[in-house]
């Protein structure tokens, strides 16, 4: 594994019902700039979504075998897949592929019962989180993150401290930016858009 991260930010805030799951599109490897529009927020099933930081094919990949992982669990277990199961699974499979660049710079979060996220991380393990930040602007995104969470916010709330915190990264770390993904998952489903970030 060369390196250079792939250079990028994604947030994760839980609000009152649901979580927000954001990233900037730029991918850059060292000064490299690779694509400006991969997509790096997926829905794994209507509940669980997951986003990242890092190298995108190798996430799109990793998104469909968990999903149609997901898929088969829900019909033997007859419920929603939590999203700790998902995270699990998904810690699991990247572990057995050695995918270790990639497990710093994931976040996963969903609501089956209430909203909830987790980070993980290259042991394996499934961190909670009210909220998170993964990738080369993380700590600048925390920066506004940790003073302007708190619980219980509404949507658009949860959606423009993202925003935000997307955007105070973008401004520091010169391998984020150019537009933003997200994907919010609320007990009623999965909404996903793109902006600008300005």
């Amino acid at each position: 594994m060369s390196m250079y991260m792939p250079g990028a930010t994604a947030v994760g805030i839980t609000f009152d019902g649901g979580v927000v799951l954001a990233s900037e599109k730029r991918i850059a490897f060292g000064n490299f700039l690779v694509s400006k529009s991969s997509k790096k927020t997926f829905p794994i099933t209507p509940k669980v979504g997951a986003t990242c930081a890092g190298l995108v094919a190798d996430m799109q990949i990793l998104s469909l075998q968990i999903a149609a992982l997901a898929k088969i669990r829900k019909m033997e277990l007859k419920r929603d897949i939590p999203p700790n199961t998902v995270a699990k699974m998904m810690s699991n499979m990247m572990y057995e592929r050695r995918f270790f660049p990639l497990l710093t710079q994931v976040i996963v979060g969903g609501v089956v019962d209430k909203p909830v996220m987790y980070t993980l991380d290259p042991l394996g393990s499934v961190l909670p989180d009210e909220y998170a930040a993964v990738g080369t602007g993380a700590e600048m995104a925390l920066g506004v993150l940790d003073p302007q969470f708190k619980p219980n916010m509404t949507k658009n709330e949860a959606v423009d401290l993202a925003k935000k915190a997307i955007r105070s990264a973008t401004l520091r770390d010169s391998a984020s930016g150019d537009g933003l993904d997200v994907l919010v998952i609320t007990d009623s489903g999965t909404e996903e858009f793109t902006e600008k970030i300005n």
